[in-house]
């Protein structure tokens, strides 16, 4: 019972509301009198409580026999109301604070640790895009993020997602224009990139269901490179898979070189080897399974 009135409370009702409330559920209907016994709320405080209750709709006064009775409202009823006024009470906040604040003197960059906080954010901004939404992720947070990526493509977004396990199958968590590319580093932590309407970027690390590092920020400069980062690693892949080795055949030397000087840090293999190491990889990996 305590945790009932705890959550009823939470929900906005006094701790003698959600008494009267429960009080009611389990026995109606009720004069004031049976309804401060049954709850426990002194009488001098049953009907300014009963008042209450019938301004939010959770109880309904029952004529019998010229004494007014009490009975509550069942649950349901009870919480779609509830639930249709706070929609409208959180879209007139939004929309008055929205009126109030001033154009930002900067462009904030919000540093997270944790795992769920990284989910928290990234499913926040995926209910903010109206227009397009680039992602890339791994299955994992696919499966996790599933319902709100859903509620994005209903909404009319049009989705690019990169798949960065490069899966064989789809795992039903990705949502609309699919390309399967591994091109993230070969390491154990997976990445999770979000960019809504081009306009703020989520970007994670993952290290395990409980550790994650994430940045989450408008600032133009890392919203470009990470929208880029995910249209640019779709379009390499897709050209190095479509050319295979002809692609060597068309380069010039020179741009043989330049590719071989720019591979990653620390190791002796240069961009376009190091690219197809990772695509042929994925690929090897998902003919095995």
């Amino acid at each position: 019972m305590d945790d009932v009135i705890g959550l009823l409370q939470r929900l906005g009702f006094g701790e003698y509301e959600a008494r009267a409330y429960t009080a009611l559920l389990q026995r109606s209907p009720l004069n004031g009198y049976e309804l401060a016994k049954a709850s426990g709320i002194p009488r001098a405080n049953i009907y300014a409580v009963l008042t209450k209750l019938e301004e939010r709709s959770a109880v309904v006064r029952v004529e019998d026999a010229g004494s007014i009775r009490y009975a509550a409202v069942a649950p349901t009823e009870l919480m779609r109301r509830l639930d249709r006024d706070f929609q409208d009470i959180l879209a007139a906040t939004e929309h008055s604070l929205e009126a109030l604040a001033a154009p930002a003197d900067y462009e904030y960059v919000w540093s997270t640790q944790g795992y769920p906080v990284l989910l928290q954010h990234a499913a926040a901004l995926l209910e903010t895009a109206r227009r397009d939404l680039l992602i890339a992720l791994w299955p994992a947070e696919a499966r996790r993020l599933a319902d709100a990526l859903r509620r994005a493509e209903q909404r009319g977004v049009t989705i690019t997602t990169l798949c960065l396990a490069q899966c064989p199958t789809e795992c039903g968590g990705c949502r609309g224009r699919i390309h399967r590319y591994r091109v993230a580093p070969d390491e154990p932590n997976r990445w999770l990139v979000v960019v809504p309407d081009n306009s703020e970027v989520l970007a994670g690390e993952v290290v395990s269901d409980e550790a994650a590092l994430s940045v989450r920020t408008r600032q133009r400069l890392l919203v470009e490179l990470a929208s880029w980062y995910i249209r640019h690693s779709i379009a390499l892949a897709a050209v190095l898979n479509d050319l295979g080795e002809r692609l060597d055949e068309t380069l010039t030397p020179e741009t043989h070189a330049i590719l071989a000087s720019i591979g990653p840090v620390g190791s002796i293999e240069g961009w376009l080897a190091h690219m197809r190491h990772l695509l042929t990889t994925a690929q090897r990996q998902a003919s095995s399974s």
